[in-house]
């Protein structure tokens, strides 16, 4: 499990620079500044705890799949949100001020970024079946 706690995190990492780089060319960045916080990794690799909830629901059509990975991601994004807030004083990823933001520590609107993101780390998964990282 500490490795594939590893993989998630690392994956994670990857995914948010490469979404802050995107986002960094719109707003007429040509460097693609990309960033993320050493926070993240940690929570990126809770990911591993969605492992038996993607076994459970494989058979499932994609759009139930990715809802679930929604609502769970905005689960642990609101947790983690406010459990920093609470022990370092500040959310990294403060929302406050932002549309459709909920305490500062999620934005609804990124809902089509979690339910992609989810999907992603879905087949990350299969990926760590293929090699053997994973019992199921």
């Amino acid at each position: 499990m500490r490795k594939r706690f590893i993989i998630y995190g690392l994956a994670g990492w990857c995914m948010e620079i490469l979404w802050t780089g995107l986002g960094s060319l719109l707003n007429g960045n040509i460097v693609l500044e990309g960033g993320t916080y050493i926070w993240m990794f940690p929570i990126y690799g809770l990911a591993v705890f969605f492992e038996p909830i993607h076994d459970n629901i494989r058979s499932w059509p994609v759009i139930f799949r990715g809802g679930v990975y929604t609502v769970l991601i905005f689960l642990v994004e609101y947790l983690t949100g406010w459990a920093l807030q609470k022990l370092i004083g500040v959310c990294p990823w403060d929302y406050s001020g932002t549309p459709y933001s909920i305490n500062g520590f999620i934005r609804l609107d990124y809902a089509p970024v979690w339910f992609g993101a989810g999907l992603i780390f879905e087949k990350l998964h299969d990926q760590l079946i293929n090699i053997g990282l994973t019992k199921t």
